[in-house]
């Protein structure tokens, strides 16, 4: 009760939260005339030996946490049988009700509050932690606007053998839970992740994603329903923001950013994006919405030139492919510079996937962007889970010169760089071409551009035939332009 000593040093001054298992008060450190904060075990919970050995393991993980994102443990003891933990205190609110009071974040605050608390659970996951409830209430704030975790009082170990709870045990915030803790499967940090990325979400929105009315209800929204897109709410949210939201917020942790550290670094490269005020990182929209116009100036002027010198002529066609970079193996050469190539018109007609789900499936109804002249526009592949591994030999998209004619090169810009393709052959739409390489396999460079030197002879069906994508968050391949002489 406030005005008791606890072990003749801690005098409660106010109670400041209280929870399932404990209540945390405002006290004074007699012994070093400062202030504290005292998490006291609940009463009944004390003669339980299990919850007793989660306090005091809570106390000893957090102990062994020093980072200036993570409250900071001081002591530890127990007062008449009842366990306490003592943690420096911090002046101010918890991010939860900032949020309250104050209503959507500025986006370049919310990265910023974010990566304060992806630094701090980093140091965690480094230390063999996962937190396993983060939420903006187990966030403090303090004067200078430094974010500080606290509460890892269902903190698990990383290596399971020495967790105390085990799997098929159901613990955290359903606001906040990953669908595989909502399931009682297996945590690691990917699950940290999860929950920081809901964060995120209602940093830039002031409200969770799923809301419901009881544990369940929202539990099962985060295993089965994908989030509510943050643009539509808020449009000043850069499409890369939203594209980071909605890779954390994955069903399948490993859909998810690998550590706690990659996802800050992309919360770190978002704001550095939003304050250089460039806005040319594009990112394609996430892959349950229809594919959509590209928002921002396009990060590829050399491919608006290609664009309106093709229509120009051969002399320039053949200019601008010299943009592209140059691939140095394979027979067959390409125009010298003294030459003139004819440049030649290619139509994407179809997608190609003979081993996964068909053309129909791999957004055959949008192969047409890919060559339409507006570099803003493209043909994307279906999401892989497995990324960057498709799980088959590859997936295509078709293109139609018109007639047989013999290509020398064939080029095309991508907003996925980072993917690796190969260009197939063949006298039919439908194919086959598997085994007519006419153009050897490359990995696009980061500048989204490639050029092939094509090989063999006449035909009219070309293939942009894809082995593998590339590291980016979409877990999908895309071509906007396409160029060939």
């Amino acid at each position: 009760m406030v005005g008791e000593v606890l072990a003749e040093r801690y005098e409660l001054e106010e109670l400041v939260g209280t929870g399932g298992m404990s209540s945390v008060f405002r006290a004074h450190d007699r012994l070093l005339d400062r202030k504290v904060a005292l998490k006291i075990l609940h009463q009944q919970y004390s003669g339980d030996d299990q919850y007793v050995e989660r306090f005091r393991r809570e106390a000893r993980a957090v102990a062994a946490l020093s980072h200036p994102n993570i409250v900071t443990v001081i002591d530890r003891g127990d007062h008449e049988g009842r366990q306490f933990i003592v943690f420096e205190y911090v002046e101010g609110d918890n991010l939860k009700r900032m949020i309250e009071r104050r209503g959507p974040a500025p986006v370049a605050n919310a990265l910023e509050l974010a990566m304060q608390i992806a630094r701090g659970l980093s140091f965690a996951h480094q230390q063999g932690l996962v937190h396993r409830d983060v939420k903006p209430q187990n966030v403090l704030m303090n004067g200078d606007g430094r974010a500080k975790v606290t509460d890892f009082g269902i903190a698990r170990s990383l290596d399971v053998q020495h967790g105390m709870t085990q799997t098929g045990t159901v613990l955290g915030t359903s606001d906040y839970i990953a669908p595989e803790q909502a399931q009682g499967q297996r945590v690691d940090e990917h699950t940290d992740v999860y929950s920081l990325g809901v964060v995120l979400y209602e940093l830039l929105t002031a409200h969770v994603p799923f809301p419901g009315e009881n544990f369940v209800a929202v539990a099962m929204r985060h295993i089965n329903e994908p989030p509510p897109p943050i643009r539509d709410q808020r449009p000043d949210v850069s499409p890369r923001v939203e594209a980071a939201v909605q890779q954390v917020m994955a069903k399948r942790p490993e859909d998810r950013f690998p550590t706690m550290t990659d996802f800050c670094r992309e919360l770190e490269a978002c704001l550095a994006e939003l304050q250089a005020g460039e806005g040319t990182q594009v990112v394609p929209a996430p892959a349950y919405r229809s594919p959509r116009r590209l928002s921002g100036p396009s990060p590829w002027p050399v491919v608006l030139v290609i664009v309106g010198l093709l229509a120009i002529g051969a002399v320039v066609a053949y200019l601008v492919l010299d943009g592209f970079p140059k691939h140095s193996s394979g027979g067959g050469a390409p125009s010298g510079r003294g030459s003139v190539a004819a440049s030649v018109h290619l139509s994407a007609v179809t997608a190609y996937d003979p081993y996964g789900t068909g053309a129909k499936g791999e957004n055959n109804g949008q192969a047409h962007l890919a060559t339409d002249g507006d570099p803003s526009t493209y043909w994307e592949t279906e999401r892989y889970y497995d990324a960057p591994s498709l799980n088959k030999p590859g997936v295509g998209l078709v293109l139609d010169a018109g007639k047989p004619v013999q290509l020398h090169q064939l080029g095309f810009s991508t907003a996925t760089p980072g993917l690796t393709a190969e260009i197939l052959a063949g006298d039919s739409s439908t194919g086959p071409f598997l085994g007519d390489v006419v153009g050897a396999s490359q990995v696009v460079p980061s500048n989204g551009q490639v050029r092939y030197t094509i090989t063999g002879g006449k035909h009219r069906y070309y293939v942009i035939w894809i082995t593998r994508l590339g590291p980016g968050p979409t877990h999908t391949a895309q071509i906007n332009t396409v160029a060939a002489n």
